[in-house]
C-alpha cells in the first residue's frame, strides 16, 4: 500500500512543478496567470512571455509526464501488480498535478503537454498521429485549443484502428486512458470551447492585448 501511495505522490508532485508560473515570476517579475488568458499553460506563456519561455515550458511539461510514468514502477514496485497499472497511476496523477498544482494555488495548465509525455512512454506508436493532427489543425486554424482537443480525440481512434485494423496488441487500461483523456481535455478547455462557439478564441500569430485584466 505504501508503494501505491508513493507512486501517486511521485506522479502528482512531478506534474505539479509549476514551470510557467515560476519562470514568469523569476525572470519576468509577473504572474503569468494575471495576463492574457490567465492560464498557466504554454500557449499563454507564448503570448505573454515569448517563444523562448514557451518552448522551455513545453519541454518541461512533457518531461513532467515522462519521468514519473517511466520510473515510478521501477522505484516503487508492488509484487503481483503489473507495472502498467503503476505507470498509469503515475501518469494520471502527473496530469492532475499539472492541471491542479499544489505549488501554485491549484491553478495550473490544461494537461496536454504532460499527457503527451505520458503517452510517449505508455504508447509511443500513437503519439506521431496525435502530433500530426495537432500540427495540421494548428496550421489550418491557428487555434491551439482546437488543435489540442482534436489531437486528444485522435488518440483513442488511433488505438482502436491499430487494435482492430492491424492486430496491434495493447493493454486494455491504455485504451481506457485514451478514452478518458478526451472528456478530461474537453473539460479543461471548456472556456476555450465557449470562446470558439462565440468566435472570440485567440489565434496564434494575431496581435492580442495581454495586459493584466
Amino acid at each position: 500500500m505504501i508503494n501505491l501511495v508513493l507512486t501517486a505522490a511521485f506522479g502528482y508532485l512531478s506534474g505539479s512543478i509549476a514551470t510557467s508560473v515560476w519562470v514568469s515570476k523569476l525572470f519576468f517579475k509577473k504572474d503569468l496567470r494575471d495576463y492574457g488568458s490567465r492560464n498557466a499553460g504554454a500557449t499563454n506563456a507564448y503570448r505573454v512571455l515569448g517563444w523562448k519561455a514557451a518552448l522551455f515550458v513545453v519541454l518541461v511539461d512533457i518531461g513532467k509526464g515522462v519521468v514519473p510514468t517511466l520510473f515510478a514502477a521501477r522505484l516503487f514496485p508492488i509484487e503481483g501488480v503489473n507495472a502498467i497499472y503503476l505507470q498509469l497511476l503515475a501518469g494520471v496523477t502527473a496530469i492532475l498535478g499539472h492541471c491542479y498544482t499544489c505549488f501554485a494555488g491549484f491553478r495550473g495548465g490544461k494537461g496536454v503537454g504532460t499527457a503527451a509525455g505520458v503517452l510517449a512512454v505508455l504508447y509511443p506508436i500513437a503519439l506521431p498521429v496525435c502530433v500530426v493532427t495537432f500540427i495540421l489543425t494548428l496550421a489550418i486554424t491557428r487555434i491551439v485549443s482546437l488543435s489540442s482537443i482534436l489531437a486528444a480525440m485522435t488518440l483513442p481512434v488511433t488505438q482502436v484502428v491499430l487494435i482492430f485494423g492491424f492486430g496491434h496488441s495493447i493493454s486494455w487500461p491504455l485504451l481506457w486512458l485514451g478514452m478518458a483523456l478526451v472528456p478530461f481535455i474537453l473539460y479543461t478547455h471548456r472556456t476555450n470551447i465557449a470562446r470558439m462557439i462565440n468566435g472570440t478564441e485567440s489565434r496564434i500569430g494575431t496581435k492580442k492585448n495581454v495586459e493584466e485584466t
